[in-house]
This record gives structure tokens, C-alpha cells and sequence, in this order.
């Protein structure tokens, strides 16, 4: 079985967010990337009849997997879970609102020892993918990454594992 580039993306997107259900075993990974394509049966059959739709299949699938990840981590009493779609609101992509929403997801992540914050679709709402992408924009980017690091790395409690991640 050959898998295209996309698939190959997919399962290690699911094999990192999931590791710690999967021990980073691609086979596992594997099973839980099935299940999710499973509920998106329709809107695959749809994007291998029109290919221009692929994108649309890419977010639902990444969407997806953030609701499992989120109702996976509603079943775990002690460790803290929030999760901030950027593409929700149209000025995510400048550090003043970012800052605003990772601080509100730090509050709620507070009195948790083992926490996750999840932050998902940032990089289209700050390089939409219907304009160039120039030097200017992709530096944009890349110093919002670092700055909600940094804040995220000196918000956190100390003592507290908070788990960050970019989707």
C-alpha cells in the first residue's frame, strides 16, 4: 500500500496529537486516522470527484481531529484541555487578539497540573491561502509564533506541563 503525500501528513499529524494514547506507533496512529476519515467518507468521495475541494477535506479532517482530541481530554478530570480556532475571527492574526485568546485559554488552564492548548488553524489566518504569500507575511508569522511561545512559556504556572501545540 503507497500512500500520496496528503495521507502521509495525516497520519503523522494524528500520530504527534495522539501520541501519548498511540507510544508514537504509526499502526495505532493508523486505526484512529481511519476512523476519523470514516466519518468524512462523503466529503472524501466528493474531493476525489472534484479535486479542487481537497482543502475543504484537509480542514474538516484536521477539525476532526481536534473534536476528538478535545472530547478525549474531557474524559480526563485532571488535566486541562482548551482549544482556539483562529480562522473564528477575522483579526487572529495580530498579536494583540492572539495574545487575548491564549491568555483567556491560559486562565482556564490554570489550576490544572497536565494541560494542553491547542491552537489550530493560525497559519491561514494570518497567510490566507487565497493571497501571495511574501517575506513580509511569512516573517509576520513566524515572530507570532515565536511571541505566543514565549508568552505561553512565561503565563504558564510553574511546575504545571502544559502541552502547546500548532495545528
Amino acid at each position: 500500500m503507497t500512500m500520496d503525500r496528503d495521507e502521509l501528513r495525516r497520519l503523522h499529524y494524528i500520530n504527534a496529537l495522539f501520541a501519548h494514547v498511540t507510544g508514537k506507533d504509526l499502526f495505532l496512529a493508523n486505526q484512529i486516522k481511519s476512523a476519523i476519515t470514516f466519518t468524512l467518507a462523503d466529503l472524501e468521495a466528493q474531493t476525489a470527484a472534484d479535486p479542487t475541494l481537497a482543502s475543504t477535506y484537509s480542514e474538516a479532517f484536521n477539525a476532526a481531529a481536534a473534536r476528538l482530541l478535545e472530547k478525549l481530554h474531557s474524559r480526563l478530570p485532571r488535566h486541562g484541555f482548551f482549544h482556539w480556532d483562529a480562522s473564528k475571527t477575522l483579526q487572529s492574526g495580530t498579536p494583540l487578539f492572539a495574545r487575548a485568546e491564549v491568555m483567556a485559554g491560559l486562565r482556564t488552564l490554570a489550576p490544572f497540573r497536565e494541560s494542553t492548548l491547542l491552537i489550530t488553524n493560525l497559519r491561514p489566518a494570518v497567510l490566507p491561502p487565497e493571497r501571495r504569500e511574501t517575506k513580509r507575511r511569512r516573517k509576520e508569522y513566524d515572530d507570532l509564533l515565536a511571541f505566543l511561545r514565549e508568552l505561553t512559556a512565561a503565563r504558564s504556572p510553574l511546575g504545571s506541563d502544559l502541552t502547546l501545540l500548532f495545528l
